[in-house]
């Protein structure tokens, strides 16, 4: 099948090495318009663009996919079938009908569990056991359209958000391929989602990310490593923010108040609504990350300190 692919981040490389791979023809990349990155806000291009630029495909980046000049454009590419992983921007339904099997869509989530921005996120966050992909027909509501196919996967106890999509990305280009030969095949059955069991995922802001030490020390862990690598966790100590890796909860730690800090010589602890957790990696403004011992010997932690 000729194919246009429509995705942004570093996300979507394992679906676009996968798809070159296969006997379905690429002509076309859609992506997000290159945008400022950096200190020294360089306009840079998405993952998506610079991997077509090497491979010298067409690229297209309209500002909005009902842009006019779009339109037309993908009209006349006339693609069979638009795979899609993370592309970041609604597609308009008059975009949808242009090619002949329509949009199909890669989410990282068990559908209709976790639609939205960060299902992975959310899957940590709230404590799934399992979480996984589905490849789906794009259709104007959020996430909502008929389900070909799913993949799943444990989430471990150490997984990070960014562990989980790692490998959800590759495991869910197989799938995303397999489904576009289904499709081609004619053998492809879309099935209704569920009424049941929907639950959203809206991006996860920096607020969010701040570390609540109130909370059990399950909670805590868990809502640091789904906000790692971003938007990254975090938390305020003599008043200025500090960013934290992973960590790892003690069960049988000494009781500490929510906050509160205790330096033994080859750990830091701190205290939650439960056990304490031992800090991985401290990151404090301006500075490199660095193991949580030589944080606090670097800031001299005194006794009866706290987080907040």
């Amino acid at each position: 099948m000729r194919i246009v692919f429509a995705g942004t981040p570093a996300v979507t490389l394992p679906a676009l090495e996968a798809l070159e791979k296969s006997r379905h023809e690429l002509v076309a990349v859609v992506t997000r318009p290159d945008a400022p990155s950096g200190r020294g806000r360089r306009m840079v291009r998405s993952h998506a663009a610079a991997w077509a630029d090497e491979r010298r495909i067409e690229v297209l980046t309209p500002a909005k996919p009902r842009e006019p000049e779009f339109l037309e454009r993908l009209t006349a590419l006339a693609p069979d079938c638009v795979p899609v992983v993370a592309y970041g921007a609604l597609v308009p339904p008059v975009a949808l009908e242009i090619p002949k099997h329509g949009w199909i869509n890669l989410h990282f989530s068990l559908l209709p569990a976790w639609r939205g921005a960060a299902p992975v996120q959310h899957a940590v966050l709230h404590g799934d056991e399992v979480t996984g992909a589905s490849v789906f027909q794009l259709e104007a509501g959020l996430d909502t359209g008929p389900v070909f196919g799913t993949v799943t996967d444990e989430i471990r106890a150490a997984d990070t958000s960014g562990d989980l999509l790692d490998r959800l990305a590759e495991s869910g280009a197989g799938l995303l391929v397999a489904v576009l030969d289904a499709i081609e095949a004619g053998t492809a059955r879309a099935e209704p989602q569920p009424a049941g069991g929907v639950s959203l995922a809206p991006k996860i802001s920096v607020e969010d990310a701040q570390v609540r030490w109130a909370e059990p020390a399950f909670a805590v862990d868990r809502r640091i490593r789904a906000c790692t690598p971003a938007p990254g966790a975090w938390t305020t100590f003599r008043e200025e923010r500090v960013k934290l890796g992973p960590v790892v909860p003690v069960p049988d730690g000494p009781p500490l108040e929510p906050g509160d800090l205790l330096v033994e010589r080859k750990r830091v602890l701190a205290g939650t609504a439960t056990t304490p957790v031992a800090l991985g990696e401290v990151r404090a403004a301006g500075k490199k990350p660095m193991p949580a011992t030589d944080w606090a010997r670097g800031v001299r932690v005194e006794t009866g300190e706290s987080f907040a």
